[in-house]
């Protein structure tokens, strides 16, 4: 760890190529490891992170109140942001940390998000609530990860796997396949969400940060 925090790769260990891809949720993300090559990526890691604590339930969803209503206490709302970010911060440093002792130079990840609508045009509170949630969640990550030189691309996840094909110059039930099998090297749980981190880190591993509309760095 260097006196800034910021992580390093020892210099007894020769750096290997590696991407991130995350499926970000409310409160937590899915994340995945990618290796070369990208025509054959192999699946190093596969893991879940918190982007809030457990020991604040209400960070998870911290524009809601009770029963599912927008929170309009602007203390409340600044206290649970704050710790969102700090949390974050705190797991993105240890995620790319234990990456980088191992030997992996990380230098571009892709966000999996279910939408990115702006959150004033929405009309109905409690659809409003899960849009500025999902934007400070994504944008938590975002920062984290920008803090550490990982420049980041933002995909969306109905699109997903059709922009995949196309950039990977593959069928999309070929990309489905590949993801799938994938699978096969990990112990831990292999879903929806985990598969579509997996797309994400395919995709950074291209080293193409103009994948994604908004949110590239």
């Amino acid at each position: 760890m260097g006196g800034d925090g910021s992580c390093y790769i020892s210099k007894q260990v020769k750096a290997e190529t590696a991407a991130l891809g995350f499926r970000v949720k409310s409160g937590w993300a899915a994340v995945v490891l990618f290796t070369g090559p990208v025509g054959s990526p192999v699946l190093r890691d596969n893991r879940m992170i918190d982007l809030s604590d457990p020991q604040f339930p209400d960070t998870r969803q911290p524009h809601h109140a009770t029963f599912g209503q927008l929170e309009t206490d602007a203390k409340k709302i600044n206290r649970r942001t704050d710790i969102v970010h700090r949390v974050t911060k705190q797991s993105v440093t240890k995620l790319l940390a234990e990456h980088q002792r191992k030997g992996y130079a990380i230098t571009h990840a892709s966000l999996v998000v279910g939408s990115q609508l702006d959150p004033a045009t929405i009309a109905n509170p409690h659809v409003r609530a899960h849009a500025l949630e999902g934007e400070l969640f994504r944008s938590a990550l975002e920062q984290a990860l920008n803090a550490h030189k990982i420049r980041t691309a933002i995909l969306l996840e109905r699109d997903a796997f059709a922009n995949a094909a196309v950039e990977l110059e593959k069928s999309t039930d070929d990309v489905r396949r590949m993801i799938e099998e994938l699978g096969r090297f990990t112990d831990a749980p292999w879903r929806v969400d985990q598969k579509l981190a997996a797309l994400g880190a395919w995709l950074a591993l291209r080293h193409k940060p103009a994948l994604g509309k908004r949110g590239e760095r």
